[in-house]
């Protein structure tokens, strides 16, 4: 099962409050953002909008930026991605179901270091999970 967006930077935002060895009070004062919401929002059953999650990353002393990163770091599928040589294979954009034939190389790169000609085009029928 996949894990949800928001499940996941509620994860996070625990982990780094916790880590601190913070109140949920104390940081939802000086996030300026009520208890019950900044638990909610922990717990991944809300989802907190770009401003709300800025607050509470200042409460904690995160950059928005480090959060998201995190986020993704945790998102990030365990499995290794292969680096697609043809115009034919360039059609995939998710990681292959089986593992790389034997003598095929597979590797971990990040689909922006690609070159435009090597990127992956998604279809109509992928599904994109995007990171604010």
């Amino acid at each position: 099962m996949t894990a949800l967006l928001r499940e996941v930077i509620g994860d996070v935002l625990r982990r780094a409050r916790t880590d601190q060895g913070r109140t949920l009070r104390e940081v939802s004062d000086t996030a300026r953002v009520s208890l019950g919401y900044l638990s909610e929002v922990e717990r991944g059953r809300k989802e907190a909008s770009s401003e709300v999650l800025a607050a509470v990353c200042g409460a904690l002393g995160l950059r928005l930026v480090d959060l998201v990163a995190r986020t993704g770091e945790e998102l990030r599928p365990v499995a290794p991605v292969r680096v697609l040589s043809s115009a034919r294979e360039r059609g995939a954009l998710s990681a292959p179901r089986h593992p790389a034939p034997a003598g095929e190389p597979v590797r971990d790169v990040p689909v922006a270091r690609l070159p435009l000609a090597a990127r992956p085009t998604a279809r109509a029928t992928d599904v994109l999970l995007l990171a604010a």
